[in-house]
């Protein structure tokens, strides 16, 4: 019998320690980070994948990994032991972001006691007055139950016994586990999260020519989602990443003032093809700070060859209506740079998509912006076209010589275009005449190419202070 006392003692002593492993709580802070890795799309989303250092108590406890993104994805988070796989089972996983605040804390002391503490001054002396309550609802104002009185709302700095265990301060990921190891787990926990984002941005500066330009490349990264990530490896993915759009309540975050962060110096970034899209690899470490917009340094590029071209586009219904002799048709002149993005010419880098703004130095040296445009991804030993403005000083309009219309289906015009040149140097204006259906130019008084199917170019040369005549007639067949 007493040999019965003694197996049933031990028996008590061991399931008393397999409830406390059960009911085990320990927290996991960026502290325990070894290292952490954030990938960042243009879709306002990132890749985050954290590996902390945890000696997790054998058997079944509760982790609470904090210190992570408040926009956090949860359906996207995956746990695993990097050191012991086979020694940590996950059992159960949550995610809690019921953060506390006033009201929530109130909440959860309606029908507890409270205390309440009230500072009279009486002739600059201070004088604590605390009373005990009964916290009876927190629904628009509180109402509490003093002495045997209920009081619509008190005076004074209410204080709470504790934290309620249901409130947290922080986002936190929660798991049950199973751990057989009795060495310590370097936990990687990955995760996407949306709020954090990045784009590309350009200057490029002319030459007083216009024939060379400096170019450099900034990217600016912009994270609202509300984590840290201290001494970060960071990955930049350029490319059109699909994704489903599910409808869900996002969760807002306070807005604050931006803090830049600028990172000088020569480019950091090391780029690689990947799938369909390309990485940008930044070679050191760096902390992206939550609600901090950093711009890092991309790419610099000197003596870039480029070249201006005024372009005058026409338009397709010109010849398909009786203008009846109107001088008033002018089309404006559009002002383009182009530039071959290849190692010729001191490029060759895929170029993410974003905004390129231009300058040039005046005749004072000092440097003005001259315009901007924004640019699709651009792979290497491809053209750059950018529109960066209307010419000034260069006039052409259009007169309708002609007008007849042999069938129902067949339109044939005349037309004189007049390009006036005011600038101090010669220039060529690239004139884009777009013709809608079957079309023929039955005469011209200058040559034209057919750039496809419905547009013909002509590159005119106009002198300083001239002006050019183009005379052409066409006929254009709707089908």
């Amino acid at each position: 019998m007493k040999r019965k006392t003694i197996v049933f003692s031990v028996m008590g002593i061991f399931l008393l320690a397999t409830s406390c492993y059960a009911q085990m709580v320990l927290k996991s802070t960026a502290d325990d980070q070894q290292t952490v890795e954030v990938t960042v799309y243009n879709k306002n989303l990132g890749l985050v994948k954290d590996i902390r250092r945890i000696n997790l108590p054998q058997g079944q406890g509760e982790l609470r990994f904090m210190d992570v993104a408040s926009h956090i994805m949860p359906v996207t988070v995956h746990i695993e032991s990097l050191s012991f796989p086979e020694g940590l089972m996950v059992l159960e996983q949550n995610y809690e972001y019921d953060l506390m605040d006033q009201n929530k804390l109130l909440d959860k002391y309606v029908g507890k006691k409270v205390k309440i503490i009230n500072w009279n001054l009486y002739e600059n002396k201070k004088e604590k007055e605390e009373v005990e309550a009964t916290l009876l609802s927190n629904n628009n104002g509180q109402i509490y139950k003093i002495d045997n009185e209920i009081y619509l709302g008190h005076p004074g700095y209410k204080v709470l016994p504790q934290i309620p265990e249901n409130l947290i301060a922080n986002p936190t990921l929660t798991w049950l586990y199973q751990n057989t190891s009795n060495q310590p787990h370097d936990v990687k926990v990955s995760y996407l999260t949306d709020n954090i984002t990045w784009k590309a941005d350009y200057i490029l500066a002319l030459d007083k020519d216009d024939a060379l330009a400096a170019l450099t490349g900034w990217v600016t990264l912009d994270n609202q989602s509300g984590a840290t990530y201290k001494d970060a490896k960071l990955k930049l993915v350029a490319g059109e990443v699909n994704r489903v759009m599910e409808h869900r309540q996002l969760r807002k975050s306070p807005r604050v003032d931006v803090m830049y962060e600028m990172d000088a110096g020569a480019p950091q970034f090391v780029e690689e093809s990947f799938f369909e899209y390309h990485i940008y690899d930044l070679k050191r470490k760096t902390t992206i700070k939550d609600k901090q917009t950093k711009q890092v340094s991309l790419l610099e590029a000197m003596g870039v060859k480029i070249k201006k071209e005024l372009v005058a586009k026409g338009q397709g219904n010109f010849y398909f209506s009786n203008y009846g002799g109107r001088r008033d048709l002018k089309t404006p002149v559009n002002v383009y740079i182009k530039f071959k993005n290849e190692e010729e010419n001191k490029l060759g880098m895929p170029l993410p998509a974003g905004i390129m703004r231009l300058y040039k130095e005046d005749s004072q040296g000092s440097l003005q912006f001259i315009g901007e445009d924004r640019i699709d991804h651009t792979p290497k030993d491809e053209e750059v076209k950018l529109k960066i403005g209307e010419a000034f000083d260069v006039v052409v309009e259009r007169v309708q010589m002609s007008y007849q219309r042999p069938s129902k289906s067949v339109y044939e015009t005349e037309w004189e275009v007049t390009i006036r040149n005011h600038k101090k140097e010669d220039v060529v204006v690239v004139l884009l005449e777009p013709m809608r259906g079957d079309w023929r130019l039955r005469s011209s008084t200058h040559k034209y190419k057919k750039i496809d199917a419905f547009t013909a170019r002509f590159d005119i040369s106009v002198p300083q202070d001239g002006e050019v005549k183009v005379n052409y007639k066409v006929a254009v067949r709707t089908r």
